[in-house]
């Protein structure tokens, strides 16, 4: 969701505010989903409405995409991507209840083994799950450019 607000000089700055949950299992595998519209993995989630704060926005968004209700266990990042005007929050998010039911931008959802998440997965999500399961604190982090699979270790 784009929000708009003013600066000290009063010029309107327009940004994105991205809300992703983070779910493990028993095994500390990662839960992804698969997209719809192309060949993606994503950890679910979505952009924020309107009177909605990050934590219920991740939580709508989870239920939305895989059918599952969860409770934000904690925040685990938040990054700045200045290049898209866009600021992304992650959750660590645990299952309270539902059954796992594929959304309408969703067409598989399963759990990965952090080393044998897919390789059409974003990079700066693969970042965001290996910052959350690595750090018990948040982290706060700018995420510029294009990274590159091959940058992101797969060591947690």
């Amino acid at each position: 969701m784009a929000r708009n607000s003013k600066n000290a000089m009063g010029n309107e700055i327009m940004f994105k505010i991205g809300v992703f949950g983070i779910i493990t299992d028993d095994q500390r595998r990662v839960l992804l989903c698969h997209r719809r519209d192309y060949d993606l993995w994503n950890l679910p989630g979505g952009g924020l409405k309107k009177d909605e704060s990050p934590w219920e926005g991740v939580i709508r968004e989870i239920k939305e995409e895989t059918g599952l209700k969860v409770v934000v266990e904690r925040i685990s990042g938040v990054y700045a991507k200045p290049e898209q005007n866009e600021i992304v929050f992650s959750f660590l998010c645990r299952i309270a209840n539902g059954h796992i039911a594929f959304g309408d931008e969703v067409d598989k959802i399963e759990y990965f083994e952090f080393e044998k998440i897919p390789q059409n997965t974003a990079p700066k999500q693969i970042e965001r799950i290996k910052d959350a399961l690595k750090n018990a604190e948040c982290v706060m982090k700018i995420q510029k450019g294009h990274f590159r699979r091959k940058d992101i270790k797969k060591e947690i």
